[in-house]
C-alpha cells in the first residue's frame, strides 16, 4: 500500500508494514498488530493520517474480510480507530465513501436490524459507528437507524473505563452527523437525559460530554424549538463556560503552537476547540435571552486572552462566538462589555503581529457594536443604559487609541472585503462609537 505522494515517513511505513502482514496471522496476532497500529496512527500528524486514508485500503479490508482473513470484530477495531482520529484530527477524506466497503457496511446494517432474533447487538453498534464516522454522506434512512442505536450506548449507567469509552465514541461519531435532518422523537429525550445525567453524576468523558452538545446543538438549523430546552433547561451557556475555565488550566499556554504534546493533553485542547466551535453555532442560533451569555462570553475572552502568543488556531476559534454575539440583539451589548469582549477584541486589534483572521472578524465584531449603540431605545430607563455603556466603550477606545488604529487599517478595508465577501464598511466612521 503506497502513500498518495509515494514516499513514506517513519510512522507511515510501520503503517504499511504492519498492514500488509495482517493477512498471514491469526485472530490474536492480528489483534495485537491492529492495537500496535492504532497506536501509531495516534501519533501521525495531519498529513501523515491523509496519505494512509486511501481507497486501497479499505478495499483491502473488505478483501480481508470476504476472504476470512480478518474477523468483522478485527475490521471494526481497526476502522472504529481510524473513524475516530479522523475526527480528532479535524481531516476530511471521502474515500471510504466511494468505496465497495462503505456499500457492503450499508447493507449489513440494515441486514442486522431487521433481525427479530439473534441480532448481534455489538457488531450493530461497531458498523453504525464505522459508517458514520468515515461517511461525510450518510443516507437519512441509515442516520434513522444508527441514532437511536448509539444513544441506547452512551445511555449506559454503568460506571467502568471501558464503558466511558464506548459511550465516548458513541457521542462523538453522533456528533459528527452536522445539520442532517433527524426526527425530535428518535434523540431528544435521550440526549436531554444522557446531559442531565452527567451534570448530576459526572460519568463522561469531557469530550463525550462536548460531543453530547455538540450533537443537540446541530439541531438548531432544524428546529429552533430546541432553544429553550438548550439554554434554560439544561444551560448551555452555564456548562459550556465551566469546561471552557476547566480545559484553558489544562493547556500549557507558554508552550509553542506545534511543539509535542503528550496524548491527554491534545485530547484537552481538542475538546476545548470544539466548545469553541459549538459555542459559535449558538450565538448564530440562539433567539432567547439569557442571563449565562456574560459567563459563557467571560470564558471565551479568557481563552482568547490566553490563546494569543503561542496558540493562533484557538485564538482564531475565540473571536467567531463573539463576533457572531455583537451581531445578535438577544445579547446585549452591556452583556459584551462585562464579559470582557469589547475590551479583549481592542487589545488583540492592536498587537504588533496580528493576522486578517482576528482582523477581519475583529472589524466586524467592533462595526456590530458600534451600530447597535447609534440607534435609541423605547423606554427611558433602556436609553440611559445605552448611553452609559456607549460612554464605557468610548472611553475605553478613546484610552487604547482605537481610531487611529482604524485609520490605519482603512487601506485594507477592500483587500479583506474581496478575501471574505463580508462587506466591511469603508467608512471610518461606523467603526467608532461617537458620544
Amino acid at each position: 500500500m503506497s502513500t498518495l505522494d509515494g514516499t513514506e515517513t517513519n510512522n507511515t511505513k510501520k503503517f504499511n508494514k504492519l498492514f500488509s502482514g495482517l493477512e498471514d496471522c491469526n485472530e490474536d496476532e492480528q489483534r495485537k498488530k491492529i492495537e500496535e497500529m492504532n497506536e501509531i496512527i495516534d501519533g501521525m500528524n495531519k498529513e501523515e493520517f491523509r496519505s494512509i486514508l486511501t481507497s486501497e485500503l479499505f478495499n483491502e479490508i473488505l478483501a480481508m474480510i470476504e476472504k476470512k482473513k480478518m474477523s468483522m470484530e478485527n475490521a471494526t477495531r481497526i476502522l472504529k480507530h481510524i473513524g475516530y482520529c479522523k475526527v480528532l484530527k479535524n481531516v476530511w477524506n471521502r474515500c471510504f465513501e466511494y468505496s465497495i466497503l462503505n456499500e457492503r457496511f450499508e447493507k449489513m446494517i440494515v441486514e442486522e436490524d431487521k433481525k427479530k432474533e439473534k441480532k448481534n447487538e455489538k457488531l450493530l453498534i461497531d458498523l453504525c459507528e464505522c459508517y458514520l464516522l468515515l461517511n461525510g454522506c450518510a443516507s437519512s434512512e441509515l442516520i434513522s437507524t444508527c441514532v437511536p442505536c448509539l444513544l441506547k450506548v452512551a445511555s449506559v449507567k454503568e460506571e467502568s473505563e471501558e464503558t466511558r469509552k464506548e459511550k465516548e465514541m458513541a457521542l462523538l461519531t453522533l456528533s459528527e452527523k452536522g445539520y442532517s435532518f433527524i426526527e425530535q422523537e428518535l434523540y431528544l429525550k435521550k440526549i436531554t437525559e444522557i446531559i442531565e445525567h452527567h451534570q448530576e453524576h459526572n460519568n463522561l468523558t469531557k469530550l463525550a460530554y462536548q460531543s453530547a452538545w455538540k450533537f443537540l446543538i446541530n439541531r438548531f438549523f432544524n428546529y429552533g424549538s430546541l432553544e429553550y430546552t438548550v439554554s434554560n433547561e439544561l444551560h448551555f451557556g452555564r456548562e459550556a463556560a465551566r469546561e471552557l475555565e476547566e480545559l484553558a488550566r489544562c493547556i500549557d499556554w507558554k508552550k509553542k503552537e506545534g511543539e509535542e504534546m503528550n496524548k491527554e493533553e491534545a485530547k484537552e485542547e481538542i475538546t476545548l476547540m470544539r466548545w469553541l466551535q459549538t459555542s459559535n453555532i449558538y450565538f448564530v442560533g440562539c433567539y432567547l435571552q439569557n442571563e449565562e451569555y456574560v459567563e459563557l462570553i467571560g470564558s471565551i475572552v479568557q481563552v482568547f486572552l490566553a490563546a494569543k502568543d503561542n496558540f493562533s488556531v484557538i485564538n482564531d476559534l475565540c473571536i467567531y462566538p463573539l463576533r457572531n454575539a455583537a451581531k445578535r440583539r438577544v445579547v446585549k451589548v452591556e452583556d459584551l462589555l462585562k464579559g470582557g469582549a469589547v475590551y479583549a477584541i481592542l487589545e488583540g486589534m492592536q498587537r504588533p503581529t496580528l493576522n486578517k483572521d482576528i482582523m477581519n472578524d475583529g472589524l466586524q465584531f467592533l462595526v456590530n457594536v458600534s451600530y447597535r449603540l447609534k440607534g435609541k431605545e423605547k423606554s427611558e430607563n433602556d436609553e440611559m443604559k445605552r448611553k452609559a455603556t456607549k460612554r464605557k466603550i468610548f472611553e475605553k477606545m478613546e484610552e487604547k487609541g482605537y481610531e487611529d488604529t482604524i485609520t490605519s487599517f482603512h487601506e485594507v478595508f477592500e483587500f479583506l472585503n474581496k478575501k471574505y465577501y463580508s462587506d466591511l464598511s469603508l467608512n471610518i466612521s461606523d467603526y467608532l462609537v461617537n458620544v
